[in-house]
């Protein structure tokens, strides 16, 4: 009885097969699983493409262009829009507290790419060369802080003066001045007005960044003053920052 020969060239050559069937099986896979989160969702769709063409193409996105660029991530988009309406709201709702409060002179709320900030002058805040907020503005705070209460966003404050020197017992600079101010109106709106303590820092200038000119009396009146910001979350996108410039 004469033995079969084996092939084993032959054997050798076919098993390129098995990992180019389980390739296929894959990418099968993969296709039906994208096809179906565009069915779903085409937000999560578009966030998936952009990752899954991040790990594959270097940075490219996969199904777009040829593969040649990232897909726009939608959801960040649309936070973006949403934050930017909801901070209208809120400055509209101040703008109407303040004036209500007799302070439309002397508070300003304007809403830019950091965020909505709201400047304070200190003859409104405290009396000259002191850093003790007085209680006659501790309602109009606390109106602000109700407006505040309940967001997500981190919140600033920012001491400032003119550039007139400070050196006595309380303050050995218009740094001093600048911060404890800061502090102290960060303080009454953890403790008096409810905002969160997590989402709250201060920042201290003293004169280094004027708004007006030190060389006048009105400029150096509005260069003393502290402001509140509320920072994005998102990154401020072309159409806000378009419809922004429009207000």
């Amino acid at each position: 009885m004469v033995k079969k020969k084996v092939h084993h060239d032959e054997e050798a050559d076919e098993k390129w097969l098995l990992p180019y069937s389980d390739m296929l099986t894959l990418l099968l896979a993969l296709f039906i699983v994208m096809f179906a989160m565009s069915e779903i969702d085409k937000a999560k769709f578009q966030e998936f493409n952009q990752k899954f063409g991040v790990i594959f193409s270097g940075g490219s996105g996969l199904l777009e262009n040829g593969g040649n660029s990232v897909a726009p991530n939608t959801s960040v988009v649309s936070d973006s829009s949403a934050e930017e309406t909801n901070m209208n709201k809120i400055k509209k709702t101040m703008d109407k507290e303040i004036g209500n409060s007799g302070y439309k002179d002397n508070v300003k709320v304007v809403l830019n790419d950091e965020g909505l900030q709201i400047s304070i002058q200190d003859l409104v805040l405290f009396n000259s060369g002191d850093a003790e907020v007085l209680k006659e503005v501790t309602p109009l705070l606390l109106k602000i802080c109700k407006t505040l209460y309940g967001l997500d966003n981190n919140i600033k404050i920012v001491g400032h003066t003119d550039n007139v020197p400070v050196h006595n017992e309380k303050f050995r600079s218009n740094w001093d001045l600048s911060a404890i101010r800061a502090i102290n109106v960060m303080n009454f709106m953890v403790d008096s007005g409810g905002i969160s303590p997590d989402k709250v820092s201060i920042e201290a200038y003293g004169e280094y960044m004027p708004k007006y000119d030190n060389s006048t009396a009105e400029g150096r009146a509005k260069n003393r003053r502290v402001e509140i910001y509320i920072v994005r979350k998102y990154p401020i996108t072309k159409d806000n920052n378009q419809t922004n410039n429009k207000k």
